[in-house]
């Protein structure tokens, strides 16, 4: 790969400055969208006023010049949702793109390693069991990581290739809770359980509380932190294993540490949302178009391109039509068509 090629350094910082604008006017802009009209300097009044009251820790309180019902509204319904749909895009964009360097193929999404099809059958089995909202997030949650956590065992008792091993470990756990889910929806009450359990899967932000968003922050946090940390070593796991030993790098820990980031971040962000399709697939390519192969840049740009895209996907779920549509549908209609036209352009790699 030519240097000459590459874009300079100003023009990065350009686009991570467009990129960030982009990102600031869509997340406001979201304040004003839904069935409840709520102007935008109000909106804007009532966050300031919420931000003041929580840093002053109630002493300070602005004068309240808006309704009570566009309170509530702002602060109770569409703060908790654009907040999770923030987290939730920037965590399935960084999981698929460090998965991608990890494993070197830009085929590669977060659920890979079967952390969404175990979240899945985890929320489908509690909502079967007739738990409630809190109970069916946390179960979601546990089962993705143990679903991870199976494969990865599955990988090191393998007597193949360590990263084709994971690989095939996952496909099979993910497809072994595939149809865990689909004996629970079989067994499923088909007036109740059953419509709960496909519309849960079908992935939506529509019940989200503040106490979800607390539930989540902290798992997706912890997880992107270290991505983060380690952006700049994620180029290494892009040698082959010979290029590697070569140097006299050990990859295992490295890859070790990316796994247990990415699968924190996925089952967090599935336990909240349910099933987000193509965030996780087509975002990285994006920011590979834009920002390079270098993940120093690429794992960032993922982050803040993948909130801005799920925000707006929202957006468009909540007022598109008078009842709202599922986020994996629309995600996988939008999603589905920018992935072939990135095929027939020759995807980013035209540009290596």
């Amino acid at each position: 790969m030519k240097e000459k090629n590459l874009p300079s350094a100003p023009r990065y910082g350009r686009r991570f400055a467009l990129l960030t604008v982009l990102f600031i006017a869509v997340f406001f802009i979201s304040f004003v969208a839904g069935r409840y009209s709520v102007p935008p300097g109000t909106a804007l009044r009532i966050l300031w006023s919420d931000l003041v009251r929580r840093i002053s820790f109630g002493r300070c309180i602005l004068p309240q010049t808006w309704s009570d019902t566009q309170g509530a509204v702002v602060l109770n319904i569409r703060l908790p949702r654009i907040l999770c749909a923030l987290l939730v895009g920037a965590a399935l964009s960084a999981a698929g793109a460090s998965y991608q360097g990890m494993f070197r193929n830009p085929m590669v999404s977060p659920d890979l390693m079967g952390a969404s099809t175990g979240a899945g059958f985890g929320a489908a089995l509690a909502i079967l069991l007739g738990a409630g909202y809190c109970g069916i997030t946390l179960t979601a949650f546990c089962f993705g990581l143990a679903a991870v956590l199976l494969a990865y065992l599955v990988s090191r008792f393998s007597r193949l290739n360590a990263t084709l091993a994971l690989v095939l470990a996952g496909i099979m756990i993910s497809s072994l809770f595939s149809a865990c889910t689909s004996f629970v929806k079989l067994a499923a009450d088909t007036q109740d359980q059953l419509p709960a359990i496909t519309y849960w899967l079908m992935g939506s932000l529509s019940s989200v509380k503040e106490e979800d968003f607390t539930f989540v922050v902290w798992p997706i946090l912890i997880g992107l932190i270290p991505l983060l940390l380690l952006r700049w070593r994620i180029n290494l796991l892009t040698l082959s294993e010979a290029e590697a030993r070569s140097l006299g790098l050990r990859s295992e820990w490295l890859q070790l540490a990316v796994i247990l980031s990415a699968t924190l971040v996925t089952s967090a962000s599935v336990a909240v949302s349910g099933m987000i399709g193509w965030v996780g697939l087509v975002i990285p390519h994006f920011c590979r178009m834009l920002f390079g192969y270098d993940y120093r840049r690429l794992i960032p740009a993922s982050i803040l391109m993948g909130g801005t895209f799920l925000i707006l996907v929202d957006d468009l779920a909540r007022v598109i039509s008078s009842s709202e549509i599922p986020l994996g549908i629309l995600t996988s209609f939008v999603g589905a068509p920018v992935f072939l036209w990135l095929i027939l352009q020759g995807g980013a790699d035209r540009e290596r």
